[in-house]
């Protein structure tokens, strides 16, 4: 029988791995992982590399601050990211003219150019996790609902 509310859940199931939801995400980012670095072979990226090209091509130039904000990603570890993708020549880093403290990025022609090869990425993707539109859709709705409870929570 299903237990109704946490509290009916005795304090020693917490501590097995099993019944660890954190557990579940990170092994299921793992896979994804493995399946992200075989499919952006071809596009010569990582998927953290992928994830900045997403965000560049659905809004163009951007302060560096906004793409980490779309990215949930500190600037110590998004420079390092847009300073790889600049010298494989996909991104332009500008200094801004009015705060000289802000630095926007854009793709370039190469990196637009790239776009064109990921086209079929994100359904291979979806193949390979062997779930329907409808369920990716509502898994992803469930986990981004997550996430906002998670940073909504007393830390």
């Amino acid at each position: 029988m299903e237990k109704k509310t946490l509290a009916d859940v005795p304090d020693e199931d917490f501590l097995r791995l099993e019944h660890q939801i954190c557990f579940s995400l990170h092994a299921a980012s793992r896979a994804f992982n493995g399946v992200y670095r075989t499919v952006l072979k071809d596009l010569g990226l990582t998927y953290p590399q992928y994830l900045v090209m997403l965000v560049l091509w659905e809004h163009g130039e951007l302060p560096v601050k906004e793409i980490g904000e779309h990215l949930r990603l500190d600037s110590g570890t998004l420079s390092p990211l847009l300073k790889r993708l600049e010298s494989t020549g996909y991104v332009e880093r500008r200094r801004s003219t009015e705060d000289e403290r802000s630095v926007t990025a854009r793709p370039t022609q190469a990196g637009r150019a790239l776009r064109e090869k990921a086209l079929g990425m994100p359904r291979r993707i979806a193949e390979a996790t062997g779930l329907t539109p409808a369920r990716i859709r509502a898994l992803r709705e469930e986990l981004d609902e997550l996430t906002r409870t998670l940073d909504a929570a007393p830390h």
